[in-house]
């Protein structure tokens, strides 16, 4: 169940994320943000610092989800704005 568990409160979390944050990515963006962002979430919770991981749908897994959320989302604006190295 866990990865399912990390993809609906990703699912979940990505919106909340970017309402924290004060973004403006689209609905799907926010979403796939979300997902890698429970990933990231529960590695760092989970693994690094060992007080929780994402275990089911319960509060403490939703907010290790968000919170991985909101990591990857200031993230990936820095990665914006610094021109993401695309090629012009």
């Amino acid at each position: 169940m866990g990865i399912i568990a990390r993809v609906v409160l990703g699912a979940v979390a990505g919106p909340i994320a970017n309402l924290i944050t004060g973004g403006g990515e689209g609905l799907v963006m926010m979403v796939v943000l979300g997902i890698v962002g429970a990933v990231v979430g529960g590695l760092v919770a989970g693994t690094l610092l060992g007080i929780a991981d994402i275990t089911g749908f319960n509060l403490s897994s939703l907010l290790v989800a968000v919170f991985g959320a909101v990591i990857v989302i200031l993230v990936a604006r820095l990665f914006q704005s610094r021109g993401g190295g695309r090629a012009a």
